[in-house]
């Protein structure tokens, strides 16, 4: 690529032989899911008597005796990938209640991630993204910050009302050529994905998985404590953007301090030089995959939760689509994009399993994350980390206990990365503790989704981060390096609130 600046060699990340290098996804995630099935060996099984409503109720934990056998837990282990992709939680033939969010597990998301592969396969065959892409970057090579100001801003606002999450793993296709085309490199288009959603989700406003799932738990509306979670939305989404930004100017000053590195063909796009204009077909092709994009956003969105509140009727014209739509929609997409850019019928079907295959690896170690929380659930040891986090927070002030809160359930919400499944499972328990606390129940909801958010943006467990780095092809130790910094300014900026906000209440 022709930039201003010196650009550093191309790195191969395969390592010569006898050299140790940081494991790959699939084995760090391998590594999770033989450290939880061991630690379950030595957490005794445990469970809340659970109300009309199926919620535990607190104070009610006892241990009970696990019924599975030696066998049964080393059937459980190597079944991992399977149940975590079909969403199986079974010892004995049982059925286990659903902690995952997704009663079909990681298949939805499986498929949805191979569907997407194959759209932006066939949309590159036409020549119409990649064309469109650098004359995109060419026109904003002076203006590229507010590129990933625009995109960080889009998709936070996506997360805090809708908990936009796995449905960004449909937008590194397109923006990680971009973010190279402008001089930045793979981590830079990781940050802005990641990041952006990631900090919108942890300041859900009116999530509907998030927000509405604790509110519900908790027995308050949704709407309380949104004047809380507003500023630190603004607060954190900025704090978050600038961060993002600083790296991203520090890459394309010196290419040489990028954190993920270079690839073959990471400089294969010119933003210097203006390319060819679009043909009328790759003009059409390329207008089909922005509406894709924008009619995916529009179909998940639960708009009559988020104009009149929970538990409001849904629109007439109101979609509610889910991962199986969407993976409808994509390989719908597919070939009408690839009809509409010329591609006969023997190219089109050849570039869309192309695209499933380049996709598949991505898809699998999602359902190796899936995996770990149907140990968990099968060996009954949630409740009881539940039930040693619900002892940590009990009899304190109401300042300490609002971001002890924070604390204690972050160990919780990396053990179950489903918001939803999070919420379910530990705001009923908590929830009552705030009274005996001093402080309102919406304190303790921010607290725990404020944990849920900030430990998922790396967490090795959640589609979203391991997905999202298998798509952008960066190592997890690399992205971990990234953001721990941020981390660690939002982890301060987060205790800040919760303790004022305790304080003022």
């Amino acid at each position: 690529m022709s930039t201003d600046v010196k650009e550093p060699a191309e790195t191969d990340e395969e390592q010569p032989a006898g050299k140790w290098s940081f494991p790959s996804s699939y084995t760090v995630l391998a590594i999770v899911t033989l450290l939880v099935w061991l630690a379950a060996f030595f957490i005794p099984a445990g469970q809340y008597r659970t109300d009309e409503d199926g919620r535990p109720v607190s104070g009610t934990y006892e241990q009970i005796a696990s019924d599975q056998s030696f066998i049964d837990r080393l059937r459980d282990l190597f079944l991992a990938p399977v149940n975590g992709l079909y969403g199986i939680q079974e010892s004995d033939g049982r059925v286990g209640p659903d902690l995952s969010g997704d009663l079909y597990g990681a298949a939805a998301v499986f498929f949805f991630v191979l569907a997407v592969g194959a759209f932006i396969t066939v949309t590159f065959a036409t020549g119409a993204l990649d064309r469109g892409i650098g004359r995109l970057a060419y026109r904003l090579r002076n203006r590229s910050l507010l590129l990933i100001v625009g995109i960080m801003v889009i998709f936070a606002v996506a997360g805090t009302v809708e908990g936009f999450a796995e449905e960004t793993l449909g937008f590194y296709a397109l923006i990680i050529p971009l973010m190279l085309a402008l001089g930045y490199d793979r981590m830079t288009a990781v940050g802005a994905i990641i990041c952006g959603a990631g900090v919108g989700v942890l300041c859900s406003t009116v999530n509907p998985f998030a927000t509405g799932t604790a509110s519900s738990a908790a027995d308050i509306p949704i709407g309380d404590g949104i004047v809380l979670r507003v500023a630190m939305l603004v607060v954190l989404t900025a704090v978050t953007i600038a961060y993002v930004l600083w790296y991203a100017n520090r890459v394309r000053k010196d290419p040489g301090k990028s954190w993920s590195g270079w690839q073959k063909g990471d400089h294969d796009i010119e933003a210097t030089t203006e390319p060819d204009p679009l043909t009328g077909r790759q003009k059409t092709a390329l207008w089909l995959v922005v509406l894709t994009f924008v009619f995916m956003i529009f179909s998940i969105m639960p708009w009559s939760e988020i104009i009149k509140g929970p538990d409001a009727e849904p629109y007439g014209w109101e979609l509610g689509w889910y991962f199986s739509e969407l993976t409808a929609l994509f390989l719908v997409a597919s070939v009408i994009v690839g009809l509409v850019g010329g591609l006969g019928e023997k190219a089109m079907s050849s570039k869309i399993v192309e695209g499933f295959g380049d996709f598949v690896g991505a898809g699998f170690v999602i359902v190796l994350a899936r995996g770990v929380t149907v140990i968990m659930n099968n060996t009954e040891i949630t409740s009881t980390v539940l039930h040693s986090l619900e002892g940590a927070v009990s009899g304190t002030s109401s300042a300490v206990f609002s971001v002890g809160v924070f604390i204690v359930n972050i160990p919780l919400a990396f053990l179950i990365p489903s918001t939803s499944g999070h919420a379910t499972l530990a705001m009923p328990v908590m929830a009552p503790l705030a009274d005996f606390a001093g402080v309102p129940r919406s304190l303790v909801v921010t607290a725990w989704q404020s944990a849920s958010g900030w430990i998922n943006l790396v967490t090795p467990t959640t589609a979203v981060v391991m997905g999202g780095l298998a798509l952008a092809k960066v190592r997890y130790d690399r992205y971990v390096r990234f953001v721990a910094p941020l981390m660690g300014i939002l982890f301060v900026l987060i205790c800040a609130f919760l303790a004022i906000a305790a304080w003022t209440s």
